[in-house]
């Protein structure tokens, strides 16, 4: 299990986590940010340019989770992890591959106002012995202030929160503990297994009387998706495509879907790649889309787009998809690609 302390510069993770390893029986701090040091460390000095933060790598992110998996098969854990995280599509990556991996998060939100904050950060200025170097952080902390004001309402909707105004790190730790006894903070992710191997999916196009697509917004990964998953052994990809959209949204389509797009997706390290279908799923009338349901553990939003408002949304290679898609629809014709580039 991961114990996540979450929260901006100054409301005290670093010291609440060492307090709360004697509150904890097995278990260890573990800081990510050493993995980002040690990135700035191996990677060409070109990698940074443009990014100020390491939470933007890619690899930052999935040595998380590597590394948490790898120090849980040296010690009984949990893992005690004090570490900033405010954009919603880097939790959602990151917990998503832990769920993955079958391990559990407890995320916690260590708040503090933000008047207590200013006055921590310039506190800590004061005391240091090089002032050039602490005043470049004091600055850097002040300027995360917003994008952490910005990121509360996810956070308090997701994560179990301490208010540490008043609380000396002792007495967070304790709040920690309790509510990690308790169960508090538990996220309730799909635990969606990560392919070993290439992989076949299906994902269904639905469309409103604007024709509007509808995608969604998964909770265990990052970016917009649309309806749909993997292909599970000895099942037709038509089925599974009507399957996924029943389970996710409780819409039952008729079986017999129109293929609009067939696409090998290149293997990526550290992906796999495979065959993606897409299928038309047709006009969803209003009073349907009024009873779309959402899995809280799976999807978080969902929404209709038009192409345009698409591209802005999802990674490359799904919108590339989704425009021959369209396409496709528009032909009546089903176009095959690989690697995105249609053939013929």
């Amino acid at each position: 299990m991961i114990v996540w302390l979450n929260g901006t510069f100054g409301a005290g993770k670093t010291t609440t986590a060492q307090e709360l390893l004697d509150l904890l029986p097995g278990s260890t701090l573990y800081d990510p940010e050493l993995l980002g040091s040690g990135l700035r460390l191996m990677l060409p000095a070109k990698r940074f340019e443009g990014i100020d933060d390491y939470q933007d790598l890619p690899a930052w992110r999935r040595m998380v989770v590597d590394t948490a998996a790898a120090l849980l098969t040296e010690v009984p854990g949990p893992l005690v992890t004090p570490m900033t995280l405010l954009r919603q599509e880097y939790r959602d990556e990151i917990f998503g591959a832990l769920a993955a991996r079958r391990i559990p998060v407890r995320h916690v939100l260590l708040h503090t106002e933000e008047t207590i904050l200013r006055t921590r950060i310039a506190q800590r200025e004061e005391a240091s012995g090089d002032a050039e170097d602490h005043a470049s952080i004091r600055r850097w902390s002040l300027e995360h202030l917003k994008p952490y004001a910005d990121a509360l309402p996810w956070l308090r909707g997701d994560a179990h929160v301490v208010d540490t105004t008043q609380l000396t790190p002792r007495q967070a730790a304790e709040e920690v503990a309790e509510a990690v006894r308790t169960g508090a903070g538990a996220c309730d992710i799909v635990q969606t297994p990560e392919p070993t191997a290439e992989t076949l999916a299906a994902g269904v196009l639905l469309f409103d009387d604007q024709d509007r697509v509808l995608l969604v917004d998964p909770t265990y990964k990052a970016g917009w998706e649309f309806p749909g998953g993997v292909v599970e052994r000895g099942e037709a990809p038509a089925q599974a495509a009507v399957r996924e959209v029943a389970e996710e949204l409780g819409i039952e389509l008729p079986g017999a879907l129109r293929l609009l797009v067939l696409d090998w997706e290149a293997p990526k390290p550290p992906g796999f790649g495979g065959l993606r279908l897409l299928y038309d799923g047709g006009t969803l009338p209003h009073d349907r889309i009024s009873k779309l349901l959402l899995p809280g553990t799976e999807l978080r939003d969902w929404r209709f787009v038009t192409e345009a408002e698409a591209e802005s949304m999802l990674p490359p290679v799904r919108w590339n998809r989704l425009h021959w898609a369209l396409r496709a629809r528009e032909r009546g014709c089903p176009l095959h690609l690989e690697a995105g580039v249609p053939l013929g």
